[in-house]
C-alpha cells in the first residue's frame, strides 16, 4: 500500500520540521521558523507541554489514514534520533483511547499479511515485534537483548497510565520480569528513574528506553492528567494524530478534507433530509437502502468490488417508556419481514457485532442499531444511512456518530454517483439545531460546514396519518395515554409513534415484496422521495467534486490563511501575469502506450537514475575540517526547556560509545563506524542506500586509526566533507546526463510555471516601485540596491522577487535555479536574472550561469538570462552597470 500524496506530504512535513529542529536545537525556534517558511508569520508559539520533548501533530480528518501515516512517520523521527544517539533503542509507545481501538491496533499490527505491518517490515528490515501491556509486565518475549534488535511497539490505551484501578496499578510496581534492564553494562545514569518507584518497575523500564510515544486520537489526551501521563514515559518525541486538535496541540501538518475526497477516501457531501416523522425516516431508510444495494450489485458486475450498504439507525437514551429504544427498532425491522441475522445492536452493554467482518461478502448484516457506540475506532465502509429516531420535538444529536458512515468503499470512485455519498435521515422540528449537529459531527470528524448538503422534502401531505390514526396490535410503539390533553407540547410538536402498519402499506404502495428470502426481504422500486433525494444529491455531488477537484495543492491550508504573510498581484499587472508561462525544461519517458514517448516535467532526480557510487573516486580530505559539532544560538541558549534532550549530544555517553569501537578489531572499527556516518549522512534519494553504504566503506577502509579516532569525535563535521563530495560526483553526473539528452533531443522546453494571485513570503522586502505583487519576499542589501536600480530604469514594465524552496520559478536543469528576479520590460521582454556578491563561491555561480545560458538559447525569443556581480563578474556574466545599460535597450 502506497502513500497516498497528502499522507507523503505529512511525512515530508514531519521531515521538514526534523531538519529545522536538527539545525536550530530549539524546540520552539523550529517550530515557528517551520511555518515562517510556509508564509505563515503569525501562527500560535510553540505549546511546550512536556518541556524538552518534541510534541507535535498531524490534523488528519477521518479516513485519512491516520495510522498509516505514523506508521511512516517512525523511520525519519528514529533516523533523526539516532544521529545523536546511534545505540538508543527503537522502542514505541503507542497510545489509544479505548480497549475497542487498541484490540483493532493490535489485530492489525500482529497480522503479517495487513498494510500496516507489511510497511513497518520494511520500512525496519522485517525487525519488528508488537507487544501489548500484559506482554510487558510477563517479559514475554521482551528483553534488553530483544529490544536492541529490534523495532519494538507496545499498544496501550490512556488508562492504563492514568493508574485508575489495581490492574493498571501494577505497571507502578517492582517487577522480576525486567531484571535484564536493570544492570546495563556501561550505564551508571539514573536521570530516567521516577522518584518513588523501583527501578524494575514498567513505568521505569519504558522511561530508560526514552520512546517514541504515538498519541492516537490525540484530542482524548489534552488534559492536565493526560500531559502528565505523557510526561511519566520519559518520552524523547511525541506525535499526536487527531481530526480535531486540541489549543495545546503543535500542528505541523494539516491534511485539507477535499484532498480526501479527490482521492476517492471519503463519501462526501453528506446529503440531509428532514421528514416528517419517524414513520418516514424508517421507509427512506429502507427504500434508499435497497436501492443503493441494486447500484452496489450492478457495478459489482463492472468492478468485482462488494458492496453491501448498512443503514445505521440512532435510537434515543433509554430515559422511560416513550423513548424509541434499540429494542422498538430492532422489533419494528422484525415486524416488517426483515431477517433477524440482518440486524445487530451495537451499544454501551451489548456489541452483537463483536467478531463480526462487516467487509466479508457472506456478512447478512444491513442495519445496526446503537445510540453513541460507535464512535473513534469502528470503521465500515459499507454504512452508507444515518437514520436518526429521536423525538420529533429534539434536536437530532448525531455529533458522535456521524463520522462512521463518511468512510469510501475500497478508496476509489465507484461508477454510479450515489454511491460516493452518505446520507442522513431526521425527523425534526428543530431542524437547524439538528444541522448544527451535523456541522459538529463534520468537524469531529476534521470536515466543515461545507461538506454537507440538505436536500429538500416533497409534498407528502396526501401520505400523512394523524397520531389517532392506524393504531393497532402492530403499532409496536404505542403506549397508553403518550400525550394527555394538557400536554406541555404544542400540537405540532407531538411525539409521533412509529406505526409499522402504516410503514408497510406506504412501502406496498411503492413496490413491495415482502420475501423474507430476498437481500433485505424489501424489493423496492422507487417512490417520489428517494427520487428527488436521488436528483438533487447527484447534481450536489457534482459540484462538490468540481470544488474538490478545483483544490490546489498548497501545503498551508485554508484555516491559516488568517495568520499568512499574504500579498495580492497588483490589479495594474494581474491579467498580462497570469496568462504568462515560462518555460521549464520537459523530458521524454517511454508511456508503454499507442505512443511510442510522451513528455513529463523534468525532474534531477530522473538524471541520477543510473548513477553509482561504486567505482568513483573515494578520496575525501578531511586536513582542513571545521570542529565545530552543532551551531548553537548563543542569544537564546538561556531557554533550556525549549532545548530538545534527546537532539543533544551526551558527551559522556559519545565517550563510551567510541571507546566501545576503538577497542574491536580493524573490521569491527570499520563496520560500526560506517554504520555511523551512514546514520548521519541521511537519505541521498535517489542514489541507493547500499550503494552508499559501499562507497562509506570504502572511505572509512582508507582511514588509519588517528582518523579513524578522529573522525568518532567529530562525525558530524566528517559526514559534512563525505557529502559535500557525494553532491559533487552526483552532480557531474547529472549535468553530462542532461547535456547529453539536450543533444539527442529527449530534452525540451515547453511553456509551464504560471505566477500564483498571490504569494505568502516568511519576511518582506521594501516598498520599491514596479513590483509585481503588492509587497514582494524579503531581499538582502546587494539584491535591493539591484532591483531599485533596474526599477528605476524607463523601459523596465515590472519586476518580481523569484521564491525558493518549490514555491517560484526554477531552471530545472542539472541543478534547480531559483533565480532571484523576474523582470519584464515594456517591450514584453522577460528577463531570469540571479545576483551574485562579488564574493560567492565560483563555482556554485558557474554551474548556475551554464544552466541559465542553456535555457535562454533553448527558449531564445523574448526570453533572457543574466547573471549579475557587482564589479568582478564571472566569464559569461554581467557587471552591474553593463547589466542596466543591456536592460535600458531590451
Amino acid at each position: 500500500m502506497e502513500l497516498k500524496e497528502h499522507q507523503d506530504r505529512v511525512i515530508k512535513d514531519i521531515g521538514e520540521f526534523l531538519d529545522k529542529l536538527e539545525i536550530t536545537q530549539r524546540i520552539d525556534i523550529a517550530f515557528r521558523e517551520f511555518w515562517k517558511d510556509r508564509g505563515v508569520t503569525r501562527m500560535d508559539a510553540y505549546k511546550n507541554n512536556v518541556p524538552k520533548v518534541p510534541h507535535i501533530c498531524a490534523k488528519v480528518p477521518t479516513a485519512g489514514g491516520k495510522t498509516y501515516i505514523a506508521v511512516n512517520a517512525l523511520k525519519p523521527i528514529f533516523d533523526a534520533l539516532q544521529k545523536f544517539n546511534p545505540k538508543r533503542p527503537e522502542f514505541v509507545v503507542w497510545l489509544v483511547p479505548s480497549l475497542s481501538i487498541l484490540d483493532q491496533t493490535v489485530k492489525a499490527f500482529t497480522n503479517v499479511d495487513h498494510p500496516y505491518r507489511q510497511r513497518l517490515n520494511l520500512l525496519f528490515r522485517n525487525r519488528v515485534e508488537i507487544y501489548e501491556k500484559k506482554d510487558l509486565m510477563q517479559g514475554a518475549g521482551f528483553s534488553r537483548d530483544t529490544v536492541r534488535e529490534q523495532l519494538s511497539i507496545v499498544i496501550m490505551s490512556f488508562d492504563s497510565l492514568r493508574a485508575r484501578n489495581k490492574e493498571d496499578r501494577k505497571i507502578f510496581q517492582d517487577n522480576g520480569y525486567l531484571a535484564s534492564f536493570l544492570n546495563i553494562e556501561g550505564d551508571e545514569s539514573t536521570d530516567w528513574l521516577l522518584p518513588d518507584y523501583d527501578p524494575s518497575a514498567l513505568i521505569n523500564v519504558i522511561r530508560r528506553m526514552k520512546p517514541v510515544v504515538v498519541v492516537d486520537e490525540s484530542h482524548n489526551a489534552e488534559s492536565a492528567l493526560s500531559v502528565e501521563m505523557l510526561a511519566n514515559l520519559n518520552p524523547s518525541f511525541i506525535f499526536d494524530l487527531t481530526a480535531t486538535p486540541k489549543n495545546n496541540s503543535n500542528i505541523v501538518s494539516y491534511v485539507d478534507a477535499s484532498k480526501l475526497k479527490k482521492y476517492h477516501m471519503v463519501k462526501l457531501p453528506v446529503i440531509v433530509a428532514n421528514r416528517q416523522d419517524k414513520n418516514e425516516v424508517i421507509e427512506a431508510a429502507l427504500i434508499l437502502r435497497r436501492q443503493l444495494e441494486v447500484i452496489a450489485q450492478e457495478e459489482e458486475v463492472k468492478s468485482g468490488k462488494h458492496i453491501r450498504p448498512i443503514v445505521l439507525f440512532q435510537a434515543q437514551p433509554r430515559t422511560d417508556d416513550d423513548n424509541i429504544t434499540f429494542e422498538k427498532i430492532k422489533q419494528a425491522l422484525v415486524a416488517l419481514k426483515i431477517p433477524e441475522e440482518q440486524i445487530k445492536i451495537k451499544t454501551a452493554n451489548i456489541n452483537e457485532l463483536k467478531d463480526l467482518d462487516l467487509m466479508d461478502r457472506n456478512c447478512p448484516v444491513r442495519f445496526i442499531i446503537t445510540v453513541n457506540a460507535l464512535k473513534e475506532g469502528w470503521d465500515c465502509p459499507n454504512a452508507y444511512i444515518l437514520a436518526s429516531l429521536a423525538d420529533k420535538s429534539s434536536a437530532v444529536d448525531v455529533e458522535q456518530i456521524l463520522g462512521r458512515v463518511l468512510r469510501m468503499p475500497y478508496v476509489q470512485e465507484h461508477g454510479n454517483s450515489l454511491l460516493n455519498m452518505s446520507y442522513v435521515f431526521t425527523a425534526s422540528n428543530r431542524f437547524s439545531d439538528t444541522l448544527e449537529s451535523i456541522v459538529k459531527g463534520l468537524n469531529r470528524a476534521g470536515f466543515s460546514d461545507r461538506d454537507y448538503r440538505v436536500v429538500t422534502e416533497i409534498d407528502t401531505t396526501n401520505t400523512q396519518v394523524s397520531s389517532s390514526e392506524g393504531r393497532d396490535i402492530n403499532d409496536l410503539f404505542s403506549v397508553q395515554n403518550t400525550f394527555s390533553e394538557d400536554s406541555n407540547l404544542a400540537d405540532n410538536e407531538r411525539e409521533e409513534e412509529i406505526n409499522v402498519t402504516l410503514v408497510a402499506q406506504r412501502l406496498d404502495q411503492a413496490g413491495t415484496n415482502e420475501d423474507a428470502n430476498s437481500a433485505g426481504a424489501i424489493e423496492l422500486n422507487s417512490n417520489d422521495f428517494v427520487e428527488s433525494i436521488k436528483a438533487q444529491a447527484d447534481i450536489q455531488n457534482q459540484i462538490y467534486e468540481q470544488t474538490a477537484n478545483d483544490a490546489g495543492d498548497d501545503i498551508v491550508p485554508n484555516e491559516l490563511e488568517d495568520k499568512m504573510n499574504k500579498h495580492r498581484i497588483k490589479d495594474i499587472f494581474k491579467d498580462e501575469a497570469l496568462q504568462l508561462k515560462l518555460p521549464q525544461f520537459f523530458i521524454k519517458v517511454a508511456t508503454g502506450g499507442w505512443f511510442d514517448n510522451d513528455y513529463q516535467l523534468m525532474e534531477r532526480d530522473l538524471l541520477l537514475k543510473d548513477f553509482r557510487l561504486t567505482n568513483l573516486d573515494a578520496t575525501v580530505s578531511f586536513e582542513d575540517i571545521n570542529s565545530e559539532m552543532f551551531r548553537v544560538d548563543l542569544e537564546e541558549i538561556g531557554k533550556e526547556d525549549y532545548a530538545p534532550r534527546p537532539f543533544k549530544i551526551n558527551q559522556k555517553d559519545r565517550q563510551k560509545f567510541n571507546h566501545i569501537i576503538l577497542s574491536q578489531s580493524r573490521d569491527k572499527q570499520v563496520r560500526d563506524l560506517t554504520a555511523r556516518i551512514f546514520a548521519l549522512i541521511g537519505n541521498l534519494y535517489p542514489i541507493d542506500d547500499a550503494d552508499v553504504k559501499r562507497y562509506l566503506t570504502r572511505i572509512v577502509e582508507s582511514m588509519d586509526s588517528d582518523q579513524i579516532r578522529d573522525c568518532l569525535e567529530r562525525d558530524v563535521a566528517y559526514v559534512g566533507k563525505i557529502k559535500k563530495k557525494i553532491a559533487m560526483l552526483a552532480e557531474t553526473h547529472a549535468h553530462k546526463q542532461f547535456t547529453d539528452l539536450i543533444d539527442v533531443e529527449s530534452i525540451s522546453v515547453q511553456p509551464n510555471f504560471q505566477f500564483p494571485e498571490s504569494i505568502a513570503p516568511s519576511e518582506n522586502a521594501p516598498a520599491i516601485p514596479k513590483s509585481l505583487y503588492v509587497t514582494e519576499a524579503s531581499i538582502g542589501n546587494f539584491e535591493g540596491r539591484v532591483i531599485s536600480e533596474v526599477a528605476d530604469i524607463d523601459s523596465v514594465h515590472w519586476w518580481h522577487r523569484n521564491l525558493s524552496k518549490g514555491k517560484g520559478f526554477r531552471i530545472n536543469g542539472f541543478i534547480n535555479h531559483y533565480a532571484d528576479f523576474i523582470v519584464k520590460t515594456k517591450s514584453g521582454r522577460i528577463i531570469v536574472l540571479e545576483v551574485k556578491g562579488d564574493d560567492k563561491d565560483n563555482t556554485d555561480s558557474e554551474n548556475k550561469l551554464k544552466l541559465g545560458k542553456l535555457w535562454e538559447a533553448k527558449v531564445g525569443g523574448i526570453f533572457k538570462y543574466m547573471m549579475v556581480f557587482d564589479h568582478k563578474p564571472i566569464d559569461g556574466a554581467e557587471t552591474l552597470a553593463d547589466a542596466i545599460r543591456k536592460i535600458g535597450q531590451m
